[in-house]
């Protein structure tokens, strides 16, 4: 914690992240070396530092999560050397479970802050706050969830990362650089990272605005700030045949035969969703969100079509109905509309 000031500091209302070793005492710094090829199936011959036990802010693993290798590997090397990684893709993609899947297998506490508009300089840096003590009113100063987390060992997440305010990201961008320390003006405060401290961040842009009218309220960063990300990896929607896998897992009742055969259908189906986005034809998609949430609605109505209409088609401009209808016949060989 920064040196008491004229003003009263106070931690913010989260539990202080301290990780206990074998030996029974608190450590704050990695204790253990993760084998990348056994924890994560990437061939390749890393040890990435880790936690040997976990806390409460340390995500729960998802033991049917599929992992795709360039992104894992850019996601490691952001928590081995503390780079600053940033991962751009599609909506649906696991982009943010991405990362928690990888800080839940390193049992490295994890935290997501999602910048949607109505996030403040104030709700990221903290504010004064007068309270009680002794019966007499004093200043106190709350901190925020930025001077938090970069005070303790913990992965930040900046969710939504091309959504945020253009005033709330030159907060951020400090904290950017290699030192990355944050100084907190209000409070004569310069705060140097924790060693275990890291930072990643999601989005659906590269940073350029939003050229496809899918993601509205995002714009276009700063790109001296841009430059002060390490690494941007891209994440895709994975090959269909994994897809499958995900969604046999997730829903243990289409894993079967008949199954199976529906779920590749509708696998198909979601990807000429997206090669008709692509190509200009719909102004949506079928994430592979919106799958899970088919097959879902397929275990509770029992009627795949209605299902279907229910995640996707209702969510769809009925001038795109028509070429909607055309890629279900192709793939189920039945009239929607």
């Amino acid at each position: 914690m920064p040196v008491k000031q004229e003003k009263e500091l106070s931690s913010a209302s989260f539990d202080i992240t301290k990780v206990v070793s074998k030996e029974g005492k608190y450590t704050t710094i990695p204790d253990r070396k993760f084998d990348v090829r056994e924890t994560f199936g990437i061939d390749v011959d890393w040890q990435v530092p880790g936690f040997t036990e976990d806390n409460s802010n340390v995500p729960k693993i998802d033991k049917t999560y599929q992992f795709d290798p360039d992104t894992t590997m850019a996601i490691l090397a952001g928590f081995a050397n503390n780079r600053r990684v940033m991962i751009q893709g599609y909506h649906g993609t696991g982009k943010s479970t991405h990362i928690e899947q990888v800080a839940a297998r390193l049992n490295w506490p994890c935290v997501r802050i999602n910048m949607d508009s109505h996030v403040s300089r104030i709700d990221l840096l903290g504010k004064d706050m007068i309270v009680l003590q002794e019966g007499k009113q004093i200043t106190r100063y709350q901190e925020g969830l930025l001077p938090w987390a970069i005070q303790n060992p913990v992965a930040l997440v900046f969710d939504e990362y091309d959504a945020g305010r253009p005033d709330v990201m030159f907060v951020i961008q400090r904290v950017l650089e290699a030192e990355g320390k944050l100084t907190l003006l209000d409070q004569n405060v310069v705060i140097r990272p924790h060693p275990a401290f890291r930072l990643f961040a999601t989005s659906n842009t590269v940073g350029l605005g939003d050229t496809t009218g899918l993601y509205h309220g995002t714009q276009q960063i700063n790109q001296a700030q841009m430059d002060r990300w390490n690494i941007v990896a891209q994440l895709n929607y994975l090959a269909p045949e994994i897809e499958v896998n995900i969604m046999a897992a997730k829903v243990p009742l289409m894993d079967n035969e008949e199954g199976r055969e529906n779920l590749d259908k509708m696998v198909r189906m979601a990807d000429l969703t997206r090669h008709g986005f692509i190509n200009g034809d719909l102004s949506t998609l079928m994430s592979p969100r919106t799958v899970l949430s088919w097959v879902e609605n397929f275990q509770i109505f029992g009627d795949r079509e209605k299902s279907f209409k229910y995640a996707f088609m209702n969510k769809c401009d009925e001038l795109e109905w028509p070429i909607i209808n055309e890629y279900y016949q192709r793939c189920f060989g039945v009239e929607l509309v």
